[in-house]
């Protein structure tokens, strides 16, 4: 089945089509990492954007189901120099491409991954269309230079839960309030296997409402595209600083970062990958972490209110981490939870805060 990638710059690339037929538009971006492709591609936090893997083989152990991050792909499609069409492994249910058509999405393989990645490098992430069933490269380009860009997209809206939902855990142990603004599951099973009381909340919760749940401590989560889009929970880490502890992972640190006061900007191409390595300020340690976002705290920023930078990223020095100077409040760029990645930080991250609540 033909198919065809066009770039906003006017990049045309042809490969096969798999998956569904059609036309998808959003903002082509890479990542680094060569397993954990499932949790990759049902990660909400790549909502609105067509995922690229730099390594040229993905979907040799095929598809489980067993460590979805979501209810189904979240990525809107998916680009590959090969995809294995024959997978190996005992859990595996499905090939790649065959999850890829069951889920509705498009994907593309036969292309030159590291072409592309180089020219994203250059060039930032940009607007893109792919188009399956067709190999018209021209109107492949005037669709991406025609989609709107990922800050002018509401996309928390299709990836938060629509009603509150609670996940038990022991008999007086902390309750966590968690605003899901695109939650992955393993940053729930992270709290729950520390059998602390979650109750998770929709992107459009207010200030009062989380109050009300008499939470010990608030949990911002990941989630997609522009932080500025998350007014709600900005405007709940406003209000409840100094009221009760709150935490944040990924797109958390940056609604926490606007919450208090700093700002935020868009990077070139963004980190994601599960070997970002961070370095720590308080221990000296250099730890591998796992990575998936495009947007980050401006550090001069944070210098100007009661926030303080803990962690940077040992490659370009972009904020990795931020405390409060005097206040229980904490967050991390990364994902401690490590799904995919290494599990560096899961127990640092994790166990900390709920010290930090007890």
């Amino acid at each position: 089945m033909d198919a065809v990638l066009g770039l906003e710059d006017g990049t045309v690339v042809r490969g096969t089509g798999f998956g569904a037929e059609g036309v998808v538009c959003g903002e082509l971006v890479f990542t680094t990492q060569y397993t954990g492709y499932e949790e990759a591609l049902t990660d909400p936090s790549y909502a609105g954007q067509i995922l690229m893997f730099t390594y040229p083989l993905i979907g040799n152990y095929g598809v489980s189901g067993e460590t979805f991050q979501s209810d189904g792909m979240k990525a809107l499609a998916l680009v590959v120099r090969e995809a294995c069409p024959h997978p190996s492994h005992r859990l595996s249910r499905e090939s790649i491409g065959e999850f890829v058509e069951g889920e509705g999405r498009c994907g593309i393989l036969g292309v030159d991954t590291r072409m592309l990645t180089i020219r994203t490098r250059e060039s930032g992430a940009m607007r893109a269309a792919l188009v399956v069933g067709s190999s018209d490269g021209e109107e492949a380009v005037r669709l991406a230079r025609k989609h709107p860009r990922i800050s002018e997209i509401d996309l928390i809206s299709g990836v938060t839960c629509k009603h509150p939902y609670t996940i038990d855990g022991e008999r007086g142990a902390p309750h966590v309030v968690v605003i899901d603004l695109g939650i992955k599951e393993s940053i729930l099973w992270s709290l729950a296997r520390r059998r602390v009381n979650i109750t998770v909340v929709p992107a459009t919760a207010k200030a009062d409402e989380v109050l009300d749940l008499k939470p010990d401590a608030v949990l911002i989560s990941n989630g997609p595209g522009d932080p500025l889009r998350a007014k709600d929970a900005i405007d709940v880490v406003s209000k409840l600083a100094g009221r009760v502890p709150i935490f944040g992972i990924c797109f958390g640190n940056q609604v926490i970062a606007l919450g208090l006061g700093a700002e935020t900007y868009k990077l070139k191409f963004g980190h994601r990958g599960a070997n970002q390595p961070v370095k720590d300020f308080e221990s000296g340690v250099v730890h591998i972490t796992s990575q998936n976002h495009g947007f980050a705290v401006d550090a001069d920023s944070v210098e100007r209110v009661d926030l303080r930078v803990t962690q940077i990223n040992a490659n370009d020095g972009t904020v990795e981490g931020i405390a409060h100077n005097y206040l229980d409040i904490l967050s991390v760029q990364y994902h401690p939870e490590a799904h995919p990645g290494p599990w560096d930080t899961e127990a640092l991250f994790f166990d900390r805060i709920l010290r930090m609540v007890k």
